[in-house]
């Protein structure tokens, strides 16, 4: 929060309520001091220095304001509520209290002052711990559904007054609300007749969470609804009927406000071909609010274009066809844009971020999108088929800026999972930025813009002047006359039953001595010059090491040389294709035994030092920052569990009409306990807590291990 100083202060001002922030240690102190500031700052300095040496001296000021004793602003009103915040905190971390006063405690730094969001965002995360020791059937008795009631009040309410915890709030109150309409449903559908009074009373409590999503959702502006619109697609085969229909009311309200952006993820559901989803989709968009003519026109020639697209990237072509265009493929879509044709969006990623307002001024006005705009105002007739077996395709859109926007289509892929994540990776991001250590170093995934249009096909950014790691070395293997051939490969590749010894002596004996290590020269060569080598070098460890915690914990598997890219401009490293995520892996004939790919080849290019030094301080960094951000990544990752875009595999269940899976149940908890430091063990249970350290220092070890490495299947590639 920011607020005007009043008058002049500096360090000869009396009274000031300041808060400090040490250069050893990022502690912070906030407090009132009745001496000049310089007084309090050499006193603390010459107490520290001379008496007490482990005390920190806080050298840095970063916020000072000027006590108004008649006129009190914000950030002193607020005060007093962070103080008793703190009490509050410090007995449930110390576990001093029992749940009932521990309430009152956070229930005191809300009542304090009602109007910090922070507050009111750590009173509802209490009442969820407290909710997950509960068992299943006692969260739907009065205890927990006034909890549950409770909890949804004061996340909608901290939303009123800032998005600083939105991506913990907004995932989680939906979840209540859409959750315990789903439990009400079973409920009331298993005991017609009897449990009356237990279904009475749920339906009041239902009834109560529907009038506050009503109220919220006419207080809260658009945008903060947009930050989980995925989430929302993905329940609108919701049971029941009221709950659907503010599900539906809430996507109809995010169509008005942003059509070009919610557009392009409503897509796959509307053409989905999981039958309830595809209707009810179809009844969203007949909604009468849509019916404006230029937003009902806009609906329909996207309707248009997006089958367009679907039949230019599903049209089979020949195996030896490299290249074709527009116009053979399906005649009529560059004639689409010759007519009256909607203005529809260029799907980038910079258009489809969105961007929170950074400052309470103007939130409700706020525009999380770029005002300008590009759209899409013809085809490149250019049509390339890439060398791959699904045969994906790259085209380009001309925009209105006068660019060439290049895409590639995906037949026969599934790209839910593939956006969902890039959705988990650009909040990633935001937490990464706010970390000052992270910060500092301009840590980040590189992410990409990912368009599902149904199950089977979808749209990818085309980022340009990346090449893969196996296409990169085996070049290198080839211009030194080493390459090893496939077929010498099969000769001495093992079967997944060979045991230990014969595979690690093949590994160790044939393939990593014609495998030498290469990508440390490809670096010397493309950046010739000392200082873009160092900063190619220095983003090549960086994005790698964020990128090998980050799959680690979301458990992302099938990390061949071809699903990981090298940007030939920056050294960044780029991955795609995720669709095999969740530890899925480890279900493969030949399990996937490293939490990440860390070959020779890799360590090698990463300097003399090689693992030691920026990789791992980096993948520390990255963890810490993890695990303070637990709640807001487990609220991104939770709603997977109703996504039935999620394809989980075989163990679907479809009840009534809603899907839903124990096994991603399953994963998610095992998310948890590995962000908290949780290692498996060989009989597969997880071992005591590490530190960030120590975790980040096994998960190394495993993934370099010999033993390890020697068993991984031949087309991934361990010895490259």
């Amino acid at each position: 929060m920011e607020h005007p100083m009043k008058g002049h202060n500096d360090c000869s001002t009396e009274t000031l309520i300041h808060q400090l922030q040490c250069n050893y240690c990022v502690a912070e102190y906030i407090g009132l001091t009745t001496e000049t500031f310089r007084q309090r700052m050499n006193s603390h300095h010459f107490d520290s220095n001379d008496y007490n040496p482990e005390k920190p001296v806080a050298l840095i000021l970063t916020h000072a304001i000027a006590l108004e004793l008649h006129n009190p602003s914000p950030i002193v009103a607020m005060l007093p509520s962070l103080a008793k915040l703190l009490v509050a905190t410090y007995n449930d971390e110390t576990v001093n209290v029992d749940m009932d006063v521990n309430i009152g405690s956070y229930k005191e730094a809300v009542n304090v002052y009602r109007e910090w969001e922070k507050s009111l965002v750590c009173l509802a995360q209490y009442y969820d711990r407290v909710l997950m020791s509960v068992s299943d059937e006692e969260k739907d008795l009065k205890f927990g559904s006034n909890m549950q009631t409770d909890m949804l009040h004061y996340f909608l309410m901290s939303l009123q007054y800032g998005c600083n915890h939105i991506y913990q709030s907004m995932p989680r109150l939906l979840s209540i609300y859409l959750d315990y309409g789903t439990r009400f449903a079973d409920i009331a559908k298993k005991n017609k007749g009897s449990r009356v009074q237990e279904v009475a009373a749920m339906k009041g409590y239902l009834d109560k969470m529907s009038n506050l999503m009503d109220n919220y959702m006419q207080r809260l502006p658009p945008y903060m609804f947009l930050t989980a619109f995925s989430q929302i697609i993905s329940r609108i085969c919701h049971p029941l009927p009221d709950v659907y229909s503010r599900v539906k009311m809430l996507i109809v309200k995010l169509i008005l406000a942003f059509p070009q952006q919610c557009m392009w993820m409503f897509i796959a559901s509307w053409k989905s071909s999981f039958p309830l989803l595809s209707k009810r989709s179809h009844e969203i968009l007949q909604d009468p609010l849509l019916k404006q003519a230029r937003l009902n026109k806009f609906i329909s020639d996207f309707n248009r274009l997006a089958d367009k697209f679907i039949e230019l990237i599903n049209t089979p072509v020949d195996e030896s066809v490299t290249s074709t265009t527009v116009s053979d493929v399906v005649r009529g879509l560059p004639l689409l844009f010759q007519t009256n044709f909607s203005k529809i969006m260029i799907p980038v990623q910079q258009l489809r971020s969105i961007m929170l307002p950074s400052s309470e001024d103007g939130k409700n006005l706020h525009n999380p999108f770029p005002r300008s705009m590009v759209y899409i105002v013809g085809m490149d007739e250019e049509v390339t088929i890439l060398a791959s077996l699904q045969k994906p395709r790259r085209f380009g859109f001309r925009g209105s800026d006068g660019k060439l926007h290049l895409m590639m289509g995906k037949p026969k892929d599934d790209l839910r999972k593939d956006f969902r994540i890039m959705e988990f990776h650009s909040i990633i991001n935001k937490y990464l930025q706010k970390d000052p250590e992270s910060r500092q170093r301009g840590l980040r995934i590189c992410t990409y813009s990912v368009v599902p249009l149904n199950e089977e096909c979808g749209i990818v950014e085309w980022v340009p002047n990346l090449i893969g790691l196996r296409p990169l070395m085996l070049e290198m293997y080839k211009d030194r006359k080493i390459l090893v051939t496939g077929r010498e490969l099969k000769k001495v590749a093992c079967a997944v039953s060979d045991p230990v010894t014969k595979k690690k002596k093949v590994f160790l004996e044939f393939l990593l001595p014609k495998h030498p290590p290469v990508l440390a020269d490809w670096f010397r060569q493309t950046f010739p010059d000392p200082y873009s080598w160092f900063c190619a070098r220095t983003a090549y460890n960086r994005t790698t090491a964020v990128m090998s915690i980050v799959g680690y914990i979301v458990g992302l598997g099938d990390r061949h040389g071809e699903n990981i890219l090298i940007d030939c401009t920056t050294g960044d490293a780029i991955h795609v294709d995720f669709n095999c995520l969740f530890n899925k892996g480890a279900t493969f004939d030949w399990p996937e035994r490293v939490p990440f790919r860390l070959t020779h080849n890799m360590v090698d290019a990463m300097g003399p030092m090689g693992v030691e030094g920026t990789f791992r301080r980096t993948c520390e960094i990255t963890l810490r920052m993890m695990r303070t951000q637990q709640d807001a990544l487990m609220s991104v990752l939770r709603p997977f569990v109703y996504d039935p875009s999620a394809s989980w595999g075989h163990s679907v269940r479809v009840g009534h009409v809603e899907p839903t899976n124990e096994l991603a149940v399953k994963n998610i908890r095992e998310i948890e306990l590995r962000i908290q430091g949780m290692m498996q063990t060989k009989n597969k249970s997880f071992s005591l807590s590490l530190s960030v350290e120590g975790q980040t220092n096994a998960l190394i070890q495993e993934a370099t291990s010999v033993d390890n490495l020697c068993q991984m299947y031949i087309g991934w590639g361990a010895y490259l």
